[in-house]
């Protein structure tokens, strides 16, 4: 090993911190979870979660000083989930609770935030960033912050992106980058290339970073007390941190770099990336839908669509295993499939976390024989649907709404006939979901990837690029992506299925 990169990568549960050497394989890694702490509303007396900061560095620290004695690193990246920030006073302290997007204000919030900054589509046209529920639209946990935090807000001198708040740890230098700016914010215009209007409706345009600083890119090297705190060699360099869902994309844009690809990527959040190579211009049938643009780590478009397809799928498995009394993971086979699109009487539906994904009007539940059961009544224990009690088909009506909502992520996103689709992440292992995807997308060619820790290889990929001054498809080379074409099956009346699912989700 001649040197090491260090990667933290912080999710919404888990954090870690990795170590790759020169040639992008992981050598080392360790991980925890922390729970999140609260503070009190102020308003109404309701606990508001928000993120351990104190905790995070701490764990951080700790493991840097053990990884610093085992490996020559010489580098240093951080990659996180999106739609979170830190206040920093002029001192550089932390001088505001740092929320979780999470957390769900109410309607009257939103409606009072649109009032303020602008038209829902209009918004979206200018900063690429669609209505998302919570506070996922950064701007908006920057608004309930400003109301229900005032003093605390207004020593704000900085507000740094959750990726940035940790390299300005290390580095001493304030700084934004596209692909955390420019990931549903509200805050970045895509057509005058700076700061939004919403910025200036909030008052915070002078409180936001001036320095740019591209995600491949060196934002300075450690300070020499972060040097030595850490135990490392002040010469370390830090890049400016990236967004993870674009760190999971990177490798993928240095293999791909002429193709036209969306990659499927799917955990808790279902993001569906596709570069464009081309401007961020929605259609009129667009407007109003979660469908957004990111910015790459290369700082081009990428059209994306989301949908919190892991949440579910995690939410009605615990159901199953409520209602049945089992620990077993429910599976199915294409037979129960097949019966239950000819049958077309059980339906479940989105969504979980309510206008978060392709279809907000949605009232999450179970349809079955008629009879809607609602989502917080199955959980409450005052509704049981009798599919629940059937393992394979239960699993088989679950899979069917992952693989609708899927497509219809897939095409908001830009499908074309000749783009290939690559699935990545938890839902690979699910055989039914894949075998029914490709089978109903019958103009494209459908692969599952095997590439493991795609984001934390990401970001340390972005990490290499900024250490050797290398391009992306240099560096690509070195990650292995295995890709499994996935066959596809007869499988008849899934459009008149669909069609049926979609009257009872009331979709667009």
């Amino acid at each position: 090993m001649q040197y090491g990169i260090l990667v933290i990568d912080i999710g919404m549960t888990n954090k870690k911190v990795a170590v790759y050497d020169e040639n992008l394989i992981q050598m080392d890694a360790v991980y925890k979870e922390f729970k999140p702490l609260s503070v009190c509303d102020p308003d109404t007396g309701a606990a508001i979660p928000v993120h351990d900061l104190a905790g995070m560095d701490s764990w951080f620290v700790q493991q840097i000083r053990i990884f610093a004695q085992k490996y020559p690193l010489r580098a240093v990246s951080v990659t996180t989930h999106g739609a979170t920030f830190v206040c920093v006073d002029k001192s550089g302290r932390i001088c505001a609770p740092c929320i979780f997007y999470t957390y769900e204000p109410g309607q009257q919030f939103h409606d009072d935030f649109y009032a303020l900054c602008g038209n829902k589509n209009d918004l979206q046209k200018k900063t690429c960033t669609p209505p998302l529920s919570a506070l996922i639209n950064l701007a908006k946990g920057i608004r309930f912050l400003q109301l229900k935090f005032p003093a605390e807000f207004e020593k704000t001198d900085v507000i740094l992106g959750f990726p940035q708040y940790w390299a300005y740890r290390l580095t001493g230098r304030k700084a934004y980058e596209p692909t955390f700016t420019g990931c549903h914010t509200y805050l970045w215009d895509y057509t005058a290339d700076d700061w939004s209007s919403v910025t200036d409706r909030l008052g915070i345009r002078s409180r936001m970073p001036e320095l740019s600083v591209p995600a491949c890119s060196s934002l300075g090297k450690l300070t020499s007390e972060a040097a030595e705190r850490l135990g490392l060699d002040p010469s370390v360099i830090v890049t400016a941190g990236i967004h993870d869902s674009n760190a999971s994309l990177l490798p993928y844009l240095g293999q791909n770099s002429s193709g036209d690809f969306i990659l499927n990527s799917t955990g808790t959040w279902c993001v569906c990336m596709h570069p464009v190579h081309g401007k961020a211009e929605f259609s009129e049938k667009d407007l109003g839908k979660i469908v957004f643009f990111n910015r790459s780590a290369l700082d081009e478009p990428v059209k994306t669509a989301i949908f919190t397809g892991g949440l579910e799928v995690d939410t009605y498995v615990r159901l199953y295993q409520k209602t049945c009394n089992t620990k077993d993971f429910p599976a199915s086979v294409t037979a129960s499939l097949q019966t239950l699109i000819n049958e077309k009487n059980v339906f479940i539906l989105p969504e979980a976390v309510r206008g978060s994904g392709q279809f907000p009007d949605s009232e999450p539940g179970i349809y079955e024989n008629g009879i809607f059961y609602p989502l917080a009544d199955m959980q409450s224990g005052n509704a049981v649907p009798p599919i629940l009690s059937d393992r394979e088909y239960f699993f088989a009506a679950l899979d069917l709404s992952m693989v609708i909502q899927t497509e219809a992520a897939l095409f908001r996103a830009g499908l074309k006939n000749s783009t290939d689709v690559f699935t990545e992440g938890g839902f690979r292992r699910n055989i039914l979901y894949n075998t029914l995807l490709a089978s109903v997308l019958k103009g494209n060619r459908c692969f599952l990837t095997t590439m493991k820790e795609a984001t934390a290889t990401g970001c340390a990929m972005s990490a290499l690029m900024a250490l050797t001054g290398k391009t992306h498809t240099e560096v690509s080379g070195l990650i292995g992506i295995d890709r499994t074409p996935v066959l596809p099956v007869d499988i008849y009346g899934y459009e008149d299925y669909k069609a049926e699912w979609l009257k009872h989700a009331h979709a667009c």
